[in-house]
């Protein structure tokens, strides 16, 4: 069994510097894979309500030999579910999906800034809070003026925004805001749905010179800069190669290296959070 995840902290508030993501991760596979994956060392287990794969997922907590108490379960708010109402009762209905008495961290999935719900949605995320429904509260793809806005609105900072983040869009703007705000970055796709981006000069010098894949070179390079990857594995090897990968440390040469390849225009589909709606 390969060693958990070190953590990554920030304001008082930590997560393993690399996340089990389960996006696709369906049916008795998909619990297979979440089980091998906490049973291999991940600690973090990221899922949404648009995945419908919370049970999946859910099963496979309950399946692994690793008391519940050591993990953190996410889950995400649907874009349809933002009014109060529904917000609350999507909650708990990812909750008992997930099996859990309560969610560890629950997040906006997209802000919709053109619905303009998710003042709301915020509100009913705290709510749930001070109900024991989840444990944490953050956000994903929310841009600064959104996480601006709802801590305006509510005096409540997010702890976690996770954010589309690869070497070919580092980020270095939001980066650097999450970290004067004390929010913790996560990075969905780190590994650029592992495309060409791999073959990239820049990583396969790193990693040959650390004796790693290029994978993994990519998951070093989140984790130095403080960055929590989620990538998704299925296979026990694979899971067992990315957890290595946290285990790498990069000289700041390295890691400089890497985000030089990024541009501004980097995203993987286009999914800009300011346009973006995903119900």
């Amino acid at each position: 069994m390969s060693d958990t995840s070190p953590f990554i902290a920030h304001n008082g508030f930590a997560l393993p510097a690399q996340g089990l993501g389960t996006y696709g991760f369906r049916g008795e596979a998909g619990a297979d894979a979440v089980r091998s994956g906490i049973e291999s060392g991940y600690r973090l287990i990221d899922s949404a309500f648009n995945y419908e794969n919370e049970g999946a997922v859910g099963w496979g907590i309950s399946g692994a030999a690793v008391d519940r108490a050591e993990l953190i379960v996410t889950s995400k708010l649907a874009g349809r579910h933002h009014a109060r109402d529904k917000a609350l009762v999507a909650i708990e209905e990812s909750r008992f999906r997930l099996g859990v008495d309560a969610i560890d961290l629950f997040l906006i999935h997209w802000p919709l800034p053109r619905v303009d719900s998710y003042v709301e949605a915020w509100q009913a995320l705290i709510e749930a809070r001070e109900r024991g429904l989840v444990r944490q509260i953050g956000v994903s793809n929310f841009l600064p003026e959104h996480l601006e806005r709802i801590e305006d609105a509510t005096g409540v900072r997010p702890v976690v925004n996770q954010i589309e983040l690869h070497p070919r869009f580092p980020q270095e703007e939001a980066l650097a805001y999450h970290r004067a705000q004390g929010i913790l970055t996560e990075a969905w796709s780190p590994l650029g749905r592992a495309g060409d981006v791999l073959d990239d000069p820049a990583i396969t010098r790193v990693a040959a010179a650390h004796g790693i894949t290029p994978a993994q070179a990519v998951l070093a390079w989140h984790a130095g800069r403080g960055v929590v990857a989620i990538p998704k594995a299925a296979s026990p090897e694979h899971q067992a190669l990315n957890l290595a990968a946290a285990q790498v440390r990069l000289s700041a040469e390295e890691i400089a290296a890497i985000t030089a390849i990024g541009t501004a225009d980097g995203r993987l589909w286009g999914a800009d959070p300011a346009t973006h709606e995903e119900f």
